[in-house]
């Protein structure tokens, strides 16, 4: 994935030069670290504005409710529940709502239950709460609505152990329980009037991010704006499959926006072979794509009259993306698609039951999941053991740090303990101003509309954004609980300070995986997978239904690809905010990571190049390819930093596949580079 008219070795070796050069130049011997200053950097997520206003309302009603009747713990208890549905309504599609915000919930209300019956109950509760914390990291290794699952389930068990909470048992999670689903309730409030639009927005956002990629196509943004529309890709198979059991064939506006998403996959494929041509597309090709994203958005049955430029003669990726925006522009403008044509197998989930033996077999038998049980049963286990021997006031917040750091899916666990001890600090001054100066009582409801409606607005922002909006709000509900006052603020931030030395120490000083990180396991597999792309690519084909086959098969392969490519990105993102050595191990890989992207979008502009005429390349030169690409992951597999290159003499080059060989150079050269130091 070439973004200058240079080699793409020299590109490669280049860019990751300048960006060494400049990290250097930004040295200073008193200047913070770069890992730290990476999670201090606000994210450019744009606020959302709907989650913000959700959360004042969900959050404040309660309170007027419970001080209109005289009952303020009931209503601090209601918007504690409140609290944790505002975390997790995170999802754009109203069915995904349900289940986000929904079945954490449940396991909440289990969680806070399991504490409020140990309350007082000394080793017992240390006891309880330890195994609910294996219980806890073992199933938030299934996904992601498992890993809020199992984060609530753990919080309310602390909670609950931890305070005293309105009796009989079932009362805190009753009143937990309503204030998640008030959440659920608000958030669904536009079903009936939107309906669909989340998904019908997420399609026409793919033809706008598709439409910037032709725009980048020959120009040195291209490497960007192709990360933008994998992610764009995702999210929109994610939102019309991803969730559904058995749609297909009865929702035909759900089928029908299917059908305009894989409209947009020979666009996608046909992107590489027009930029490595080198040379900028005309513009009327992205605004063509870009009147199609406006049609999707509103639903628009009308046909678009094209007016394009006829392609050059003689040059295969002209023909192509002509080829493709036609097709296209055809399937937009389908009012009714064939039910049983439109191919959903690009994002379609496997059977239910299927995905339950899955997460039930990564939950009792992954070898993953047993070692974030222990890990954080054993932070938990010493934070209860310590607050049980040493008299620590308020000693609940501590286990309550532990569970919030101690999440490696939500982030690096070292960066979290240090931005959350620093978010702490920041919203413990906003905490303070308000117990201090804001008299308990009905000016509470107004205060918590403010406060909380900056949880989400601030957690788009980061994680120590997110923490300094959070704690306030806690400290508030806490006072409501047990009217403590300005007394909290000292020992909320003394038991934050101990958790995070906890998880420090005993869940990432002491633990063996955070010295031995796994990122290269990921990256290797993903180079296997490429290889196995390569040859699936240019592999013997027969009657015209087996070449159909062939070319779903490769599509799928490819979306897989680059969905772990973006996974593999984000876990390498997070590791190059640890600390040396995982740090300086994911910035020696991290170059391989960005040429295996430029692997596969030099493979699939040579099969588009080929489907439009050019002449195919031979067997020999396929598998020599593809056997070096497994020798390198091999390697990644054996090697914590880049190894010395493998030399063999190079494979006769066909003039389709000189990209692709040239990207391979360019892996190699990364691999030839300096080794860090790395333990």
């Amino acid at each position: 994935m070439s973004t200058e008219q240079i080699p793409p070795g020299e590109q490669s070796g280049n860019r990751h030069g300048r960006a060494g050069r400049a990290r250097q130049d930004r040295h200073h011997p008193l200047a913070p670290p770069e890992w730290l200053l990476r999670g201090l950097r606000p994210s450019s997520a744009p606020i959302p504005w709907a989650a913000a206003a959700r959360a004042g309302i969900a959050m404040a009603a309660p309170l007027a409710v419970g001080f209109a009747v005289d009952e303020p713990e009931y209503g601090a208890l209601v918007s504690m529940g409140a609290l944790a549905g505002v975390i997790g309504d995170t999802a754009d599609a109203y069915r995904m709502r349900i289940l986000n915000i929904a079945v954490p919930q449940f396991f909440g209300a289990v969680g806070v239950a399991l504490g409020t019956l140990v309350y007082g109950r000394g080793w017992l509760a240390v006891a309880v709460l330890t195994l609910v914390a294996l219980v806890s990291g073992m199933i938030s290794s299934i996904g992601t609505v498992a890993s809020v699952s199992g984060l609530l389930l753990l919080l309310n068990a602390v909670v609950g152990a931890g305070l005293a909470l309105p009796q009989p048992w079932w009362t805190a999670p009753v009143l937990l329980t309503a204030g998640g689903l008030f959440v659920l309730l608000l958030s669904l409030l536009g079903w009936p009037l939107r309906g669909r639009q989340p998904e019908r927005s997420a399609v026409a956002a793919t033809y706008r991010a598709v439409a910037g990629l032709l725009d980048a196509a020959g120009r040195p943004a291209y490497e960007e704006q192709r990360q933008a529309v994998t992610q764009a890709l995702n999210q929109a198979y994610d939102l019309l499959l991803g969730r559904r059991a058995r749609a297909h064939g009865r929702s035909p506006s759900l089928v029908r926006m299917a059908a305009q998403l894989n409209a947009v996959i020979p666009l996608v494929e046909a992107a590489p072979a027009a930029h490595l041509r080198g040379r900028p597309l005309p513009p009327e090709i992205p605004a063509a794509v870009r009147r199609l994203a406006d049609a999707v958005a509103a639903g628009s049955t009308e046909p678009l009259v094209l007016d394009l430029p006829a392609p050059p003669a003689g040059v295969p990726s002209a023909r192509a993306i002509d080829s493709a925006v036609r097709h296209a522009a055809g399937v937009v403008h389908e009012p009714d698609p064939d039910l049983f044509t439109v191919d959903d197998r690009l994002g379609r989930p496997a059977a239910l039951r299927i995905r339950a033996r899955r997460a039930a077999r990564a939950a009792l038998f992954s070898g993953a999941s047993w070692r974030y049980g222990l890990r954080l049963a054993l932070c938990i286990g010493l934070a209860q053991v310590l607050v049980s021997v040493v008299e620590v006031e308020r000693s609940y917040w501590v286990a309550l740090t532990v569970t919030f750091v101690l999440k490696p899916d939500f982030g690096s666990v070292f960066s979290r303990a240090v931005l959350r001890a620093l978010g702490t600090a920041g919203g413990l001054v906003v905490a303070a101003a308000v117990l201090a100066e804001v008299p308990r009582g009905w000016w509470d409801v107004p205060v918590m509309a403010v406060l909380a409606a900056l949880i989400p607005a601030f957690s788009a922002k980061g994680y120590a954004f997110q923490t300094a909006a959070i704690t306030p709000v806690i400290l508030l509900l806490s006072d409501l609980l047990s009217h403590s006052g300005f007394d909290l603020i000292r020992p909320r931030l003394l038991d934050s300070l101990i958790g995070c030395a906890i998880v420090l120490v005993a869940g990432y000083l002491l633990w063996p995986e955070s010295w031995h990180t796994r990122i290269g396991d990921r990256l290797a597999d993903t180079v296997d997978d490429a290889a196995s792309y390569v040859a699936r690519a240019f592999g013997p084909v027969g009657s015209e239904a087996a070449l159909r086959a062939a070319r779903t098969a490769r599509v799928q392969a490819r979306r897989r690809i680059y969905r772990d490519l973006a996974d593999v990105r984000n876990e390498f993102q997070r590791a190059l905010t640890e600390p040396p050595p995982t740090g300086a191990r994911a910035a020696a890989w991290w170059p391989l990571v960005v040429a295996v992207e430029r692997i596969v979008d030099a493979t699939t502009a040579a099969r588009v190049r080929v489907n439009h005429g050019a002449a195919p390349p031979g067997a020999a030169e396929v598998a020599g390819i593809t056997a070096e690409l497994r020798a390198l992951a091999e390697a990644v597999r054996r090697h914590p930093a880049p190894p010395a290159p493998r030399t063999a003499p190079p494979p006769p080059q066909s003039a389709v596949l000189a990209p692709l060989h040239q990207e391979l150079s360019a892996a190699r050269t990364i691999t030839a580079g300096p080794t860090p130091t790395a333990s």
